[in-house]
């Protein structure tokens, strides 16, 4: 059954049986990650900023609060490609040929993408922030006594936003294929992208124009490589789209 023979009907059944296969893959991620968050929770408060603080839990519950948004965490990152596959999967009947198979080479490099946005924040920008933070916070004569709990939300808030910020070439990406946006667009609105960008970095980054910067930067930068990839799709898309119409013709 193709996808213009689908009822209402049939898309919410298919895409209940996708959601199902996504809810139980993830229940196995969960499992998984329960051995897994532990020895990296350990990993990350012996890393060299960690090391420098001195962490405690101020709640009974502290600990076992990161450790099942530890969990989640490393859940959620291994059923993102199952995921990512499953809304290809739902939405592919209605692509071309070509298309399906662009967009299924789409999913690998947006999980590397997402890995690659938090290892960035986590190996470049974390570090700066913390060391500043220490920094500021000695030449007040404050020492640092930091709460397990407040620590890991502060690593998930400068990490995780950057993950799903990287995604940005791939959406753009598929956008243009599908004929959504096109390049002059994007340069059209570029203004507007700047300022969307600079708001968010400014949620993400603590209140110092410094570390506001090395967020801001990255994304501009990752917002202009986007207008060139789109470049490329677009035109590709273009061009399917003549090859299609001369073979119908034919």
């Amino acid at each position: 059954m193709s996808q213009n023979d689908m009822t209402i009907y049939d898309h919410i059944e298919e895409l209940r049986k996708r959601l199902f296969i996504v809810v139980v893959f993830f229940m196995f991620a969960v499992v998984a990650g329960f051995f897994i968050a532990q020895p990296l929770i350990k990993i990350i408060q012996h890393a060299e900023e960690a090391q420098q603080l001195t962490m405690h839990a101020f709640r009974v519950t502290d600990s076992i609060k990161v450790y099942v948004q530890m969990t989640i965490l490393l859940a959620l990152i291994m059923t993102s490609p199952l995921i990512l596959y499953q809304l290809w999967a739902f939405i592919s009947p209605g692509l071309l040929e070509k298309e399906r198979r662009i967009t299924l080479s789409y999913i690998p490099f947006s999980v590397f993408l997402f890995l690659l946005g938090i290892a960035f924040s986590y190996f470049i920008l974390f570090p700066f922030v913390i060391n500043f933070m220490l920094k500021l916070s000695g030449n007040m004569d404050i020492q640092t006594t930091i709460g397990i709990n407040e620590y890991f939300q502060f690593l998930f808030q400068i990490t995780l936003p950057f993950g799903v910020l990287f995604q940005l070439p791939v959406v753009l990406l598929f956008l243009a294929r599908l004929g959504i946006v096109t390049p002059v667009f994007l340069s059209k609105i570029r203004k507007y992208a700047y300022f969307v960008l600079f708001v968010i970095a400014a949620f993400i980054t603590p209140p110092d124009i410094v570390s506001h910067l090395m967020v801001t930067v990255p994304l501009f930068i990752l917002y202009e490589i986007s207008i060139w990839i789109c470049r490329i799709g677009y035109k590709k898309a273009q061009a399917a789209v003549v090859e299609n119409d001369q073979n119908e013709q034919a």
